[in-house]
């Protein structure tokens, strides 16, 4: 005998409702991370650039103050700053300079310094 829907419970007719709803849901929120995930990529890839080229000014600047400091650092434009500054000062003549010979010989142990390794003996392997 054929059953009657009016006999069925209402929870076996809202059954495919519910699936439906459910699969549109879970579409409709895939294709929504789907774009803010793309719009997460460009965003960092425009970021990306931004600091790209933020990296390359700064290297650049960074050159160039390099550069400046090394002329600010060279004896003539030392020598025009004390003229311009009436500093009185000159480069030291050479019966002016008093050059010192390096030492030679092994530091006392008494001293407590610790002597280069080339000058240490050589430790013998025990039994």
């Amino acid at each position: 005998m054929a059953r009657n829907r009016k006999n069925q419970s209402a929870a076996i007719r809202f059954a495919p409702a519910l699936k439906v709803t459910f699969l549109c849901m879970l579409v409709a929120g895939s294709a929504i991370g789907y774009v803010w995930q793309k719009n997460e990529i460009d965003r960092l890839g425009s970021m990306r650039a931004e600091r790209e080229k933020a990296l390359v000014k700064l290297i650049r600047d960074n050159q160039r103050l390099t550069d400046q400091l090394a002329i600010l650092h060279s004896p003539p434009m030392l020598e025009q700053r004390v003229r311009e500054l009436k500093l009185g000062m000159a480069f030291a003549q050479p019966m002016q300079v008093t050059r010192l010979a390096d030492p030679v010989g092994v530091l006392p142990s008494s001293t407590g310094l610790v002597r280069p390794l080339a000058e240490r003996p050589l430790e013998t392997a025990g039994p």
